[in-house]
């Protein structure tokens, strides 16, 4: 494994150069995205595909995201563009959205889990945007880690998850937005919210109206998007969810134990004796710290992990997703006990 720290901002040539050589080679290169870390390989290469599987650990149910350098790209994997697919584009891209669409015949049933879609963005991290336009391919690209666990958003969190399964790490540093894309499906008539991110469900609406929010799965069926896994996301550390009043006294029950409890808190005060990470009450400063955050106190050594409840509203949508996923590892959102 090739680790190289790379500028967010003024990539290097050489080194995306080199990295678009690798991918276009049929090996798999690590690299940021505005969200988190990608693992990406040459979405149109069969063998390539199945080495981001391999490498993950992830079933075969659960698709990809194509990300590719512009608009005009999208053509090469998707076969329709409809108009409203171009609102969406003209509002968010580049940046955290995948759109559903159907699928061209040159995209490898192993990028869609066989179905006839394929989960398409356009990033604007530029580092990734280099290396889009550097590869000329699109690229296949899950997060970066082992399929289930905490996404990475530093190229840290990349190395010591997949190791020497990965060929090459783009290192840029820590991501900005901090948790994964906004997807929706526009395959059907009615657009539908398949995983809820950044980009907020009135956001949306705002630009296609009513959209249909569907649940996660815990069934072996191929999805139409990844993040559709009902548990996912989850640190090592089993997670609790609590409200504010509850976090002191969920963090003595672990403790009395004999464990080390851990409270990523808001506006709960920090429990005696717990390892604690305070987040801001702004939805997006919170997304953006949040991995990170849960990263950090499991290498603390945490047993449990005590997080306090988010607010409600449309915001938080995608943080309470990514919440409630990775407390099912660990008990039950918000009714779970350490």
């Amino acid at each position: 494994m090739e680790l190289l720290s790379i500028d967010p901002l003024h990539p290097d040539a050489a080194a995306i150069a080199h990295a678009a050589e690798l991918l276009r080679a049929g090996r798999l290169v690590a690299f940021p995205t505005e969200t988190v870390y990608g693992l990406g390989a040459n979405a149109l290469d069969p063998r390539a595909v199945e080495r981001i599987y391999a490498a993950k650990g992830r079933p075969a149910y659960n698709p990809l995201i194509v990300h590719v350098a512009s608009v005009e790209l999208v053509s090469s994997v998707a076969t329709a563009w409809p108009e409203r697919a171009a609102r969406l584009a003209d509002a968010f891209w580049p940046g955290p959205l995948t759109m559903v669409l159907p699928k061209r015949s040159v995209v490898p049933d192993g990028v869609t889990a066989g179905l006839p879609s394929v989960a398409v963005r356009v990033p604007s991290h530029p580092v990734a945007h280099a290396l889009l336009a550097a590869a000329q391919i699109p690229v296949a690209a899950p997060s970066a880690n082992r399929s289930m666990m905490l996404s990475p958003t530093t190229g840290r969190h990349v190395a010591r998850s997949l190791g020497d399964a990965v060929d090459l790490i783009l290192d840029a540093g820590p991501t900005t937005v901090g948790i994964e894309s906004t997807v929706v499906d526009l395959t059907s008539e009615e657009p539908v919210l398949l995983r809820p991110g950044t980009i907020s469900l009135v956001q949306l609406e705002a630009v296609l109206g009513p959209v249909r929010r569907v649940s996660a799965s815990n069934s072996d069926a191929a999805r139409p998007s990844p993040g559709m896994l009902d548990r996912h996301y989850s640190p090592r550390a089993a997670l609790f969810i609590a409200s504010a009043a509850e976090v002191a006294r969920q963090c003595a029950n672990v403790q009395a134990r004999g464990q080390r409890a851990g409270a990523l808190v808001i506006d709960a005060p920090a429990p005696a004796g717990a390892i604690t990470t305070r987040l801001a009450r702004d939805a997006g400063e919170y997304a953006s710290h949040l991995y990170a955050a849960l990263h950090d106190l499991d290498d603390a050594g945490c047993d449990a992990i005590i997080v306090e409840q988010v607010p409600d509203g449309p915001a938080w949508l995608g943080v309470r997703d990514r919440l409630a996923r990775a407390a099912r590892s660990g008990g039950e959102s918000g009714g779970g006990h350490p």
